[in-house]
């Protein structure tokens, strides 16, 4: 439109945005309230999403938690309170029986599930603390952040090594840290055996169910010294990307109570602990919050545009004389229209850019606060500019809906009239 490209469309807007300082500012703010909602709210919570993203980064969220527990049914003759076990030959029997199984790790624990600690001990100092029998593939589970050295490897394993793996606070007590002593190929006595520190671990914040007040030793080092056999304490199940983790948490319990003789109706039998369903959630609530975001902004922003559309009315009745000596001039009827429709777009555009930069700014401040505060799931808030873009078209589109009403009015008016008006 050639109006958009003469000097006096623009000075004639500027000189009437001024002459109505208070009204045009507090017009402004009603759709720059609802862009920095829109934007600050909407990063925000995508700020919340990486947090935990990172929070629960290197851990398998497709996983279930399995142990034995005790009977509750009597069934084919054996008694209720009947104790289950779970044995390292079921990892191969489920993972065949059930093909959406992607691998298990069994995990022996003393000092977790409900059990007390070991005495562990080195050069004097000793401490009770929490002593895991683990697989490589458990690593995969809950990946551990190395500070020194590496994880359990197979040859580990198959050779019954008496090797551990220990955790930051472990390291701490029995290494001189301060000097960062390392800890590599020294020793430390678990149960009077002397296992020898091949890695450390430090544990996120507020992440993972490890702490680093653990050690991990090989799985089969660990049944020997307790005399287990091949009882194993947990199953993690981890299922394949595409596989429904409740299905298989049923199947998976349906197969050990075929196995043991427990009853199909029998929840006790074995207790569970469904990690993926409630990760999603987490996701799901997540996702609801910046949906929730984009109504609310865009609900804000719409109440904005109409807020400007009635302070158009009240402009165009002010300037009825005005308009009655342009149109006595000879401007045209769609002249007069565009004019008004462009004070309508110019206010919402401005306004939108001024709440978009505001929440920006603010999601940059949010940013530099969490930078490392990794116990609380806040990180990198960003905001998806196509989203953004979006809402400004959308705010410009129904700013020049709404304007038309105002502009409307406009061309309505009569150069007779206007010009009789006081």
């Amino acid at each position: 439109m050639n109006i958009l490209f003469k000097k006096d469309t623009w000075q004639e807007i500027y000189y009437s945005l001024r002459n109505n300082k208070l009204r045009t500012f507090l017009t402004m703010i009603g759709v720059g309230w609802g862009m920095f909602l829109y934007v600050s709210l909407l990063g925000a919570a995508k700020g919340m999403e990486n947090g935990f993203d990172k929070l629960f980064s290197g851990f398998a969220t497709n996983s279930i938690f399995l142990w034995a527990q005790n009977t509750s049914i009597p069934y084919e003759g054996f008694p209720k309170g009947r104790k289950m076990d779970l044995h390292l030959g079921d990892i191969e029997m489920l993972k065949r029986k059930i093909t959406e199984i992607d691998y298990i790790s069994p995990t022996n624990s003393r000092g977790n599930f409900g059990s007390t600690g070991e005495q562990m001990s080195r050069n004097g100092k000793s401490a009770v603390y929490s002593l895991n029998g683990d697989y490589p593939i458990g690593n995969k589970i809950s990946e551990k952040k190395l500070i020194y050295g590496r994880y359990l490897n197979d040859a580990d394993v198959s050779q019954n090594k008496s090797v551990a793996v220990i955790g930051e606070e472990v390291y701490k007590n029995f290494f001189d840290s301060k000097k960062n002593e390392n800890p590599l190929g020294k020793s430390i006595n678990v149960k009077g055996i002397f296992f020898n520190v091949i890695g450390v671990f430090r544990v996120k914040k507020g992440g993972g169910f490890e702490n680093d007040q653990t050690v991990y030793i090989p799985l089969s080092t660990f049944t020997k010294m307790y005399n287990d056999g091949d009882k194993i304490n947990v199953f993690a199940i981890v299922s394949k990307p595409t596989a429904d983790l409740k299905i298989v948490e049923d199947k998976v319990k349906a197969e050990l109570k075929k196995k043991n003789k427990v009853s199909p109706e029998d929840t006790n039998a074995f207790g569970s602990f469904n990690l993926g369903k409630e990760f999603s959630k987490l996701t799901g609530f997540l996702s609801g919050m910046q949906l929730l975001t984009i109504i609310v902004g865009t609900l804000t922003i719409l109440a904005g545009v109409i807020a400007i559309s009635n302070i158009l009315l009240i402009t165009v009745k002010e300037r009825t004389k005005e308009i009655g000596i342009r149109r006595a001039l000879g401007a045209k009827p769609s002249e007069v229209r565009n004019q008004i429709l462009l004070e309508s777009v110019v206010i919402t555009l401005s306004s939108g850019l001024l709440g978009f930069m505001s929440g920006i700014f603010v999601l940059m401040i949010l940013d530099m606060l969490t930078q490392n505060q990794d116990a609380f799931p806040f990180y990198n808030p960003t905001v998806d500019y196509g989203n953004v873009f979006s809402a400004m078209a959308v705010m410009v589109v129904l700013g020049l809906i709404i304007g038309m009403i105002p502009a409307q009015r406009a061309v309505k008016i009569r150069p007779i009239e206007a010009l009789r008006t006081e």
